[in-house]
């Protein structure tokens, strides 16, 4: 799902999108609650979950054409409503990564091994890895994406080791103390 990969929004905030929390003109969605499992709105995870996203000029564009061919496009609908139950609730998530998000993937060429968890938080996982170590954003950037309250869990638990990184550091060291690589083979 695109807005999850843009955003890395939690399904759960996902899910409780109404249109009215797409700021267009300011480019930006409100994250003011989440999908409980009991089938209700309720509070988002922590306070620092409650939160502006941006939303960039491509998602923007994809939002808004979803918005004119949706059936539900009021500003209390859902976003990503649920077809089968005309709208009242939203898509399930388990349900849309099941039939749509993991044969997509697969299909793409992402390895993924029966029995082998893969769904929505594999696309928050994703974007803030590739921010934090591929685009070298600022992890407090980062952190304010995600809505997490504390730095610490953004670096613990959505960034991983890079070899690539971890190399290029290494030959930084070698390169100061003076041993040409040049020479090796």
């Amino acid at each position: 799902m695109f807005v999850v990969a843009a955003t890395a929004l939690r399904s759960s905030e996902l899910l409780s999108l109404r249109w009215a929390d797409i700021l267009w003109e300011e480019r930006k969605i409100r994250i003011v609650k989440s999908w409980k499992k009991t089938g209700v709105d309720g509070s988002t995870k922590t306070p620092c979950s409650e939160r502006d996203v941006p939303m960039g000029r491509v998602l923007a564009h994809y939002l808004h054409e979803w918005h004119k061919q949706t059936p539900y496009a009021k500003p209390t609908d859902f976003v990503f409503p649920s077809m089968n139950r005309s709208g009242r609730v939203p898509i399930c998530s388990s349900v849309f990564c099941s039939d749509y998000l993991r044969p997509a993937a697969k299909a793409a060429g992402v390895p993924i091994h029966d029995g082998h968890r893969w769904g929505l938080h594999n696309l928050r996982h994703s974007l803030s890895n590739w921010l934090v170590n591929k685009a070298k954003e600022n992890p407090k950037t980062v952190q304010g994406i995600l809505g997490h309250s504390r730095i610490q869990t953004t670096l613990d638990l959505y960034t991983d080791e890079d070899l690539d990184e971890m190399i290029a550091a290494q030959d930084k060291f070698i390169d100061a103390v003076g041993f040409e690589r040049e020479t090796v083979q």
